[in-house]
């Protein structure tokens, strides 16, 4: 029993650090840290997205802080439908993934 015990405790450990690590950041906090200049503007950080595939359209963002750094996370469609994931560093608009979902 001791055991099983220990086990749980430790799964419930590892996923509680795995969900601290990231964190979605709501509308009013991305506001906050735009006007403090901590991001850069949205339209920049999308644009940047879409330059590394002309073309294509923007379907979904999203902003998360993971491990201290603020990531802006863009879902696009390219002109032959095919789905691509980019990360970038919102503070500098470095991209930090780009790869093809499916």
């Amino acid at each position: 029993m001791k055991t099983l015990t220990v086990l749980f405790a430790s799964a419930l450990l590892a996923a509680s650090v795995g969900l601290a690590q990231a964190r979605d950041l709501g509308p009013e906090e991305a506001t906050k840290l735009l006007k403090a200049g901590t991001i850069q503007p949205f339209e920049t950080l999308k644009a940047a997205a879409q330059a590394k595939h002309p073309g294509s359209t923007i379907h979904e963002t999203e902003l998360e802080e993971e491990y201290g750094r603020y990531i802006y996370q863009v879902e696009l469609r390219d002109a032959q439908g095919l789905k691509w994931d980019v990360h970038l560093d919102a503070g500098n608009g470095q991209v930090l993934k780009d790869h093809q979902d499916d």
